[in-house]
Formats: C-alpha cells, sequence, structure tokens
C-alpha cells in the first residue's frame, strides 16, 4: 500500500510540474508572441529538467523520469516557439 500511495504521489505531482509551462506555450503560439519571455529562464529549465531526468533514471524512478521527459518536451517546443516568433 505504502507503494501505491508514493507513486501516486509522484505521478500527481509529475502532472502538476508538467503543466506548469504549457499554457506559456499555448498563450505563446496563439499570439506568436513572445518577446517577454527569458531565454535564460528557458535554458536554465531545459538544464533542470535534464539533470532530473538522468538523475530520474539513475534512481529507475518512473514519476520523475515521466515529468521531466515530457517538461522537457514542453520547454524545447517554448524555446522553438521564442526563436521562431521573438521581436
Amino acid at each position: 500500500m505504502h507503494g501505491i500511495f508514493t507513486n501516486l504521489i509522484g505521478y500527481t505531482a509529475a502532472v502538476v510540474g508538467t503543466l506548469i509551462m504549457l499554457p506559456q506555450v499555448i498563450k505563446s503560439f496563439r499570439t506568436k508572441r513572445t518577446g517577454d519571455l527569458s531565454m535564460l529562464t528557458l535554458i536554465i529549465y531545459i538544464i533542470n529538467c535534464s539533470l532530473w531526468t538522468v538523475y530520474g533514471l539513475l534512481l529507475s524512478a518512473a514519476p520523475i523520469v515521466f515529468s521531466n521527459v515530457v517538461g522537457l518536451a514542453i520547454v524545447v517546443t517554448q524555446l522553438v516557439l521564442k526563436l521562431k516568433y521573438d521581436s
């Protein structure tokens, strides 16, 4: 039971953590404006997700790997939008 509860908390945190950047990506895609987004923040977020992914792989911790791989995909999408639409 303890393992199931721990995984439930982990996956819930993964979903919430993954959704952090999603509203910004949607807004950037719709408005085609990204001038106010910090490039440094995006790069730091990419590094963060990459490190957490490696850490999760080393621990065989699926919730950590899942959330950070998805988070990495979202932030890379935001980076591409920034490079495309930055004014």
